[in-house]
Parts: structure tokens; C-alpha cells; sequence
């Protein structure tokens, strides 16, 4: 296999996992921000504040987000087993 379609296949598919991860990445970051924002707000600096609400908006938002993001990554595998057969030579 040349070296630019292993680099290309390894692009490919870290752009599917960064695209897969991206919705749960930024939930947990905006969640953070905003409690951040009323830690500094409220001067109350206790490390359950943040992590507890962090943990139950990804889990939620992974939970709403999971079939999505199974269609994305089988596609991807599909569209990787399909062609295949280029990649062997």
C-alpha cells in the first residue's frame, strides 16, 4: 500500500472520530464554562458543583447522540469495506 493512501485512510478516519466526538466535546465544554461562570459568580469553589452536572449533561447528551453517531461511524465502515480491495494493492 503507498504511503500517501495510508495517510489519507488514517486522515479519514481521524476526521470520523473528531466529527463523532465533537457534539459531546463541546456539551461537556459549554456546560463547564457556564458553571465556571457561576463558581466565579457565586464564590463557591466545591469540586462536585462542576463535575457533577459536566458528567450528567454528557451522559444525557450521549444518550440523545449515540444512534447518530453509530450511523456516522457504520457508514464510515461500510464506505472503508467497500473499497477495500484498492488498498490491499
Amino acid at each position: 500500500m503507498p504511503l500517501e493512501q495510508v495517510i489519507q485512510l488514517g486522515r479519514t478516519t481521524l476526521e470520523y472520530a473528531i466529527l463523532a466526538a465533537l457534539p459531546l466535546l463541546a456539551i461537556a465544554t459549554i456546560v463547564s464554562v457556564v458553571i465556571n461562570i457561576l463558581q466565579v459568580l457565586t464564590s463557591i469553589q466545591d469540586q462536585t458543583v462542576s463535575t457533577v452536572p459536566r458528567l450528567l449533561a454528557t451522559a444525557v447528551s450521549a444518550m440523545l447522540l449515540l444512534p447518530w453517531m453509530l450511523r456516522h461511524l457504520a457508514a464510515f465502515t461500510i464506505h472503508l469495506f467497500s473499497d477495500f480491495r484498492p488498498l490491499l494493492q
